[in-house]
């Protein structure tokens, strides 16, 4: 079902990570849904000097990310904007057609972090990315995470289990 290079990816990601202090930072996804991707980049020069990821999602979703991260470090912004789904499908020996949407959320991540790189140097103020949900209490009287549904500490300022931050009233 998945190639060889998926599994590897999925099972030993690279350039996994928040980047707290990146040059642009591309978003997408859908928490309804289930997979949420963040990728940032690293710029020097007009290349990309590091990029990381951070993603929310099935095995596909994860791999399509890690290998993103690999196909666009070093490359120059130019050489980056022609990342596209069809490539990093390619590049993952293929997907099957039920996930060929996670190569999508991929390369919109980065063209979104690219975008969000130039807003920055141009001085134009982006909103900063953050995944924020309803904190809902939807299983009972105890608190479960938002991103990962896995039971939240009441008193934590983030989960225990996928690291992201909840709201400070839940």
């Amino acid at each position: 079902m998945y190639s060889n290079t998926v599994m590897d990816h999925f099972k030993n990601p690279r350039n996994v990570g928040e980047m707290k202090d990146a040059d642009g930072v591309g978003e997408v996804g859908n928490p309804i849904c289930g997979d949420m991707m963040t990728i940032y980049i690293k710029v020097k020069d007009e290349v990309l000097e590091d990029v990381k990821f951070l993603t929310f999602g099935c095995g596909a979703a994860i791999a399509v990310s890690s290998i993103l991260t690999e196909m666009a470090k070093g490359k120059t912004i130019q050489e980056a904007q022609h990342i596209t789904n069809k490539s990093v499908a390619e590049a993952l020996e293929g997907l099957p057609k039920n996930k060929l949407h996670c190569s999508n959320l991929g390369a919109d991540a980065l063209q979104s972090a690219i975008r969000d790189y130039f807003d920055r140097k141009s001085g134009k103020v982006r909103k900063e990315p953050k995944r924020k949900d309803e904190h809902e209490h939807h299983h009972g009287d105890r608190c479960y995470c938002p991103y990962c549904d896995v039971e939240a500490d009441e008193k934590s300022p983030v989960c225990v289990n996928c690291g992201q931050e909840l709201e400070a009233a839940h």
